[in-house]
């Protein structure tokens, strides 16, 4: 092993000046791709072989610099002629065929638009579909006249006539009353499906006959045919799903028929956010395990200008944010959920804001520390002066600390009745360090602080703690920011680097990151540890922090991974900000003895946890394992094609 190399790379990584924090990890990445004879021997070449192992070699270090979407298309993503027959008997072979009703409601549009979208239906590799047009009214005569075309010549197509005096979703529901499909779906007039759409929507349902709503990836259009945009989706994410609607419950859709009946179909007054509306009312009726992912393309939407989206969304028909709310809080009302939705700040998503009781429970904030004088009394002021939760006590846990400004520092907190200061004079163990904490801990909440964090916002621990009473949630993680106003924790993502790494990490103040997910309340796998909330009751069923086998790292995502396990969901909220000066007390892993311990936890995740680091729900195998930013895999992580079916 060149140990002096191996110290080296990873100072050279943390000092690089004048480049983002993705520009300087691409760089590494270069390195190790085209000079892996000078870092084939490092510790840090075998992690990044851990990812890199995910993409062809062809495409290894030229799309380190790249994110060519049309190149992927055609990749990944186009259907050679033998792929095409192969789905085409994959079809015929299927022993079971669900009838899948199609609903369009036509508007005025351009007449080859719609007949681009319905050709895409027309010509779909599954053939076990109906499409119900509704014709609205007024509408152009060439319209018209498009419409008794297809209608005449193909019986599987069904026109009906939207009346003057009617809204869409009551004619939606008389349509509802003679569709024949076990199966809805929607598809807007100016937008297409994949040819293959229908058949993965149906292996699905076969699949997985439990299941009550799907949905799946897409992308944009332009009026050339481009595709751009890709919108690669999460699993199902239910706080996501509440801050941007659109993000999950859009295109494409499928619904079981019963259930949207049993639902009444569309509710008037909610014409402009009814699918939003449908979904909700659908996922209330259902488990979360009923709710199924297609984690591939199969629509294509129209890129028009949006009302609730950022520079990447390519909806056509957008949920304007005022029907968005109201579905929201409807939704949270026959919830009985204590809540009320909002808009977001920059009136672009929803924020829920949830209720704290009338007597706030006491949150127990533990900071371990070693010396760090300048660190922790920044940290512990910044939580004095900052804070507007009040009931709240702070454990400061003091490991081997010499420096007599911060004993100093100590001893006068340890004088304030709502600090505590404990000793842990053993080595360096983040983990054990924690747990005898909490056993000292009085609150009904625990909050872990590394030293290194500074407070931004006043209300950061009423909405963090919002969510920890929420019986649903496991844990609850914060926007930490660099000094430098760049992102550093924007939720975990599993795998990344070999096991986990911070989301859209290095990203600037003010940039909404994939799809707003940077700025968005959502669910996570894990969170960090620097900043996480939650009941003290949870982190005791799960055996707290492993001390024995991850000392310093990968701690917290082994903790929410365990929360997981146990029934529970993890959320970050962009709504608790604090500074983050990372690893100013611990340092940095650079150096050897550093790089070995890493090594020795990053192989004890991989063992323990498994395929689970391979395939983060919260993701989507469509990106990239081996940046944060949320750029394409080369190749996807999933089947190019369904296996043979007899």
């Amino acid at each position: 092993m060149n140990s002096r190399l191996e110290v080296l790379l990873f100072r050279l990584y943390y000092k690089i000046p004048f480049f983002s924090y993705q520009q300087k990890r691409r760089f590494i990445l270069f390195i190790h791709h085209y000079f892996k004879f000078l870092t084939k021997y490092t510790i840090s070449h075998r992690i990044y072989q851990m990812t890199a192992m995910q993409t062809e070699n062809h495409y290894r270090g030229k799309n380190y610099f790249t994110n060519d979407y049309s190149k992927w298309i055609k990749k990944y993503d186009y259907l050679l002629p033998e792929e095409h027959q192969h789905l085409r008997k994959t079809s015929g072979n299927l022993s079971s065929k669900p009838l899948i009703s199609i609903v369009m409601l036509v508007h005025d549009t351009e007449g080859h638009w719609l007949r681009i979208a319905i050709e895409s239906i027309l010509t779909q590799i599954y053939s076990d579909w109906e499409l119900c047009l509704i014709e609205d009214t007024p509408i152009k005569s060439y319209l018209h006249g498009i419409l008794n075309e297809y209608a005449g010549r193909e019986s599987r197509i069904k026109l009906f006539f939207k009346n003057d005096n009617n809204s869409n979703s009551v004619a939606f529901n008389m349509a509802l009353k003679t569709i024949t499909g076990d199966f809805i779906t929607f598809i807007n007039p100016t937008d297409l499906f994949a040819p293959h759409a229908l058949l993965w929507i149906a292996l699905d349902i076969i699949d997985h006959p439990e299941g009550m709503f799907w949905y799946s990836d897409e992308d944009g259009i332009d009026e050339n045919g481009e595709r751009r945009n890709p919108c690669f989706k999460p699993d199902w994410n239910p706080d996501l799903f509440l801050s941007y609607p659109y993000h999950l419950a859009s295109h494409l859709s499928v619904y079981r028929t019963s259930l949207v009946r049993q639902l009444n179909g569309f509710r008037q007054g909610y014409e402009t956010a009814q699918e939003f509306d449908l979904a909700l009312r659908t996922i209330e009726q259902i488990e979360p395990s009923q709710i199924r992912h297609i984690p591939r393309v199969l629509y294509h939407c129209r890129e028009i200008t949006n009302t609730i989206s950022n520079s990447n969304s390519t909806e056509t028909t957008a949920i304007p944010l005022q029907a968005a709310l109201k579905v929201v809080n409807d939704h949270l009302n026959r919830k009985r959920v204590q809540a009320r939705a909002v808009p977001s700040p920059d009136n672009l998503y929803i924020r829920v804001r949830y209720q704290l009781p009338e007597k706030l429970p006491l949150v127990t904030l533990i900071i371990p520390t070693r010396n760090g004088f300048k660190l922790l009394s920044r940290c512990i002021e910044s939580i004095l002066e900052k804070t507007s939760y009040l009931n709240y006590e702070i454990i400061v846990v003091n490991n081997n600390s010499d420096d007599s400004r911060t004993l100093k520092y100590l001893r006068d907190l340890s004088e304030s009745p709502k600090i505590k200061v404990l000793d842990y004079p053993h080595p360096f163990n983040y983990s054990a360090i924690n747990n005898m904490a909490v056993n000292h801990a009085c609150g009904e909440l625990i909050g872990f602080l590394n030293n290194d964090i500074e407070v931004i916002n006043n209300d950061w621990l009423n909405e963090m703690t919002s969510h920890a009473l929420r019986p649903e949630i496991g844990a609850v993680g914060a926007r930490l920011w660099y000094k430098d106003d760049t992102l550093q924790h924007g939720g975990v993502i599993l795998g990344i680097g070999g096991v986990a790494n911070h989301a859209h990490k290095g990203i600037a103040k003010g940039d909404p990151g994939y799809f707003g997910r940077a700025v968005l309340v959502q669910n996570f796998s894990a969170v960090t540890g620097a900043c996480l909330i939650l009941r003290k009751d949870c982190f005791v069923a799960v055996g707290g922090f492993n001390e024995e086998k991850l000392a310093v790292t990968f701690n917290d995502v082994d903790l929410c991974l365990k929360l997981i396990k146990s029934g529970f969901r993890i959320i970050w909220t962009p709504y608790a900000e604090l500074y983050h000066y990372e690893s100013a007390s611990r340092g940095y892993d650079n150096t050897l003895a550093k790089i070995t311990r890493s090594e020795q936890e990053i192989t004890y995740m991989r063992k323990h946890w498994g395929d689970w680091l391979m395939s983060d729900p919260a993701y989507n195998p469509n990106l990239t394992l081996e940046t944060e930013d949320f750029t394409l895999a080369w190749p996807p992580r999933l089947e190019r094609l369904p296996t043979s079916r007899m």
